[in-house]
């Protein structure tokens, strides 16, 4: 039995990459993401990449809070229709200050895990950038065996670019 060859990691990836392509530009040529995309909302949060990013958290994470408020508020409601009218206002009362507290508690908790992101990012991005940067052989030294040691004005420099 002759046994088939697996195929290539680099194949496999060029594939998805092209998959991942194609999605995106259907995405991008969807004629309500150009609409909103012309929108004053999408042009002022495409220049504040920070803003869009904590938005983005702070929906995603909020989404599951205002569903169990939402149910207990429909759940309340069908109760009222029984008759318990005063129940129903004291319980929507305490959930909703419940649901404010949980809300302004994922919005910090959204900005400061955006923070987070970004500083990751910035700071990956430049060691990523300064490890795999061409350098020429004269700065190497044949008797060194790190070539992680990172000089002060290298690092300012690799920041500024």
């Amino acid at each position: 039995m002759a046994k088939e060859e697996p195929p290539s990691v680099s194949r496999d990836l060029q594939e998805l990459q092209r998959k991942l392509c194609l999605l995106l530009d259907s995405f991008q040529s969807n004629s309500k993401v150009v609409a909103f995309m012309k929108s004053p909302v999408a042009r002022y949060l495409d220049r504040h990449p920070f803003l869009a990013l904590t938005m983005l958290m702070f929906v995603s994470m909020s989404a599951i809070p205002v569903g169990f408020f939402l149910l207990i508020v429909v759940l309340t409601s069908l109760g009222a229709l029984m008759g318990a009218i005063l129940l129903e206002g004291l319980v929507i009362s305490v959930c909703g200050l419940s649901l404010l507290c949980i809300l302004c508690g994922l919005g910090f908790v959204s900005l400061a895990m955006s923070g987070i992101a970004m500083m990751s990012y910035v700071v990956v991005s430049c060691l990523m950038s300064y490890w795999f940067s061409p350098r020429p052989l004269t700065q190497q030294n044949a008797n060194t065996d790190c070539q992680l040691a990172m000089k002060p004005m290298d690092f300012e420099r690799l920041c500024q670019e």
